[in-house]
């Protein structure tokens, strides 16, 4: 079963991820903000980071930044879900070892999750 990491902050948004993903087979860790994230993820094993970047304590661009880089995370792959939509910030995500950026507003939960089950077949 594949290991899924969602960071997000919306518990409204993030109920309803775990919930479609889990239906699809998915294992699901859910962490509300940038700090819990990043403390969750150096201690699990995921194959996925799901990355909200407008984020309490930590940004997602920092827990990026943090582990970038770093040998344990050289195969996780990473789908920022944002609502930060400027050409800038998403090369800026791209460039920090983002696989897949996708901008909240333009797709449905179910969209989301279908993109997800595209990046870690």
């Amino acid at each position: 079963m594949k290991k899924i990491l969602l960071v997000e902050d919306d518990p409204f948004l993030a109920d309803i991820y775990k919930t479609r993903l889990n239906s699809e087979g998915f294992e699901v860790v859910v962490a509300e903000d940038g700090e819990k994230g990043l403390k969750k993820l150096e201690e699990g094993d995921f194959d996925l980071l799901v990355l909200d970047l407008v984020l309490p304590e930590l940004s997602g661009f920092e827990i990026l930044e943090k582990i970038k880089g770093n040998e344990k995370f050289k195969n996780l792959k990473i789908l920022a879900l944002s609502n930060l939509s400027q050409k800038e910030e998403i090369q800026r995500a791209l460039d920090l070892g983002v696989q897949k950026y996708l901008i909240k507003a333009y797709f449905t939960p179910s969209e989301v999750v279908e993109e997800i089950k595209k990046l870690i077949k």
